[in-house]
């Protein structure tokens, strides 16, 4: 199973990406049937394309690189 310094390793490539557009995310858990929760903060937080940011971006590299991992959610 895949854990949270792995998480946290592939959000911090992501990370920069977002931080240019003046956002970020935050790793906020892993549970144990594989869905992992995270916190969209500044621009990304009320961006109106957030959830293509939070599928097309972070939970694609999230799954491609752990297929284990069944969805990303923000919360």
């Amino acid at each position: 199973m895949v854990t949270v310094d792995e998480i946290q390793k592939s959000l911090s490539v992501i990370r920069p990406h977002l931080q240019a557009d003046g956002g970020d995310v935050e790793f906020v858990s892993l549970s144990d049937d594989g869905v992992v929760s995270v916190r969209l903060k500044g621009a990304c937080g009320t961006c109106p394309v957030a959830l293509m940011t939070l599928k097309n971006g972070i939970e694609a590299q999230l799954k491609e690189s752990y297929p284990e991992i069944k969805k990303v959610v923000s919360i």
